[in-house]
């Protein structure tokens, strides 16, 4: 068995896991993560995994709390069981807003989260988008940090009439530019002030948007404020349209009633999370999938080729 890949996955994305195998060309890798009556985490491997590389896949999606744990768990089990290496492939990487002190005697949450990957027995990240590439400083352990912008220039190569790319704020605008680049179109820039989490307020445009369709550029949208705020900004403005293209769609209530009732035609995401049935059910929302990216970084990773040619 001595360096096989062996493949689990948590209960925070089981869809995308499976899709993830098929790449691979391997079954879902058995096990019983569940809960004792009192709500603790029960985890039991049912496949042999001494002297394997084994890969767990879980984001660290809604409940972040559970599933971080579920996460630590299962290594701890896994080292325990001799594997030989273990890879934590989380596309959602949770409290990753919460990566510096914004206001005295607050946590850097992020680096805590961080400091529990490694002490589990994790050898390895494999993650997508991170809210900030810094927060790769935060691990002792190698990070491959994977970015989607194969799969939106696939999606969109088609149709770049008159777009531009717009960020949501000036913390954006690496992944605004970085799109630009690969469509060959300008961008745009939202000044956006936030009093307090989930609240913001549009100040200004910078940049010209009018007669453009407008892509709005977000690695994650949570209760969808400032996304359709920024949209209704665009649309004043004089913009032909305007869609977004969101990494991680967190969607907390009231993201979806807020989306259905803004002006944005379209809103693509990937599936980094496992959407709610609310969210399945939005005309306006269309998901891509990652499964592909993730598997061919896995074989990289496995096969100790370079990940970041997978951009270029």
């Amino acid at each position: 068995m001595d360096n096989e890949i062996i493949f689990f996955s948590g209960n925070a994305n089981k869809p995308l896991a499976k899709k993830i195998a098929r790449y691979l060309d391997l079954p879902l890798a058995k096990s019983i993560v569940t809960q004792f009556a009192d709500g603790e985490t029960r985890v039991e491997l049912q496949d042999n995994v001494r002297g394997a590389d084994v890969y767990i896949l879980q984001p660290l999606s809604r409940p972040a709390n559970h599933h971080i744990m579920e996460a630590a768990i299962m290594a701890d089990a896994c080292r325990r069981a001799s594997a030989k290496h273990i890879t934590l492939v989380t596309p959602y990487f949770g409290y990753a807003r919460q990566e510096r002190k914004s206001a005295p005697r607050t946590p850097i949450s992020a680096k805590l989260v961080a400091d529990i990957i490694q002490v589990s027995g994790f050898d390895r990240v494999l993650t997508l988008e991170l809210h900030t590439s810094a927060i790769q400083g935060f691990f002792n352990i190698p990070v491959d940090h994977l970015f989607a912008k194969p799969i939106y220039r696939d999606y969109f190569s088609q149709n770049t009439e008159d777009l531009l790319m717009v960020s949501p704020d000036a913390g954006g605008v690496e992944r605004a530019r970085a799109l630009a680049k690969v469509f060959e179109v300008g961008i745009a820039i939202i000044d956006k002030r936030r009093d307090r989490p989930n609240e913001s307020s549009v100040l200004n445009i910078i940049g010209e948007v009018k007669d453009k369709n407008c892509l709005l550029v977000d690695d994650i949208c949570d209760t969808g404020g400032s996304l359709t705020k920024a949209a209704e900004a665009l649309m004043e403005a004089g913009a032909k349209s305007v869609s977004a293209v969101i990494c991680h769609a967190v969607l907390s209530d009231p993201a979806i009633k807020r989306i259905t009732e803004s002006c944005l035609v379209k809103v693509i995401v990937t599936d980094s999370i496992q959407l709610t049935d609310e969210a399945k059910k939005c005309s306006k929302i269309e998901v891509l999938s990652i499964a592909e990216l993730l598997s061919k970084a896995i074989r990289r990773i496995h096969n100790s080729e370079s990940v970041s040619s997978l951009f270029i």
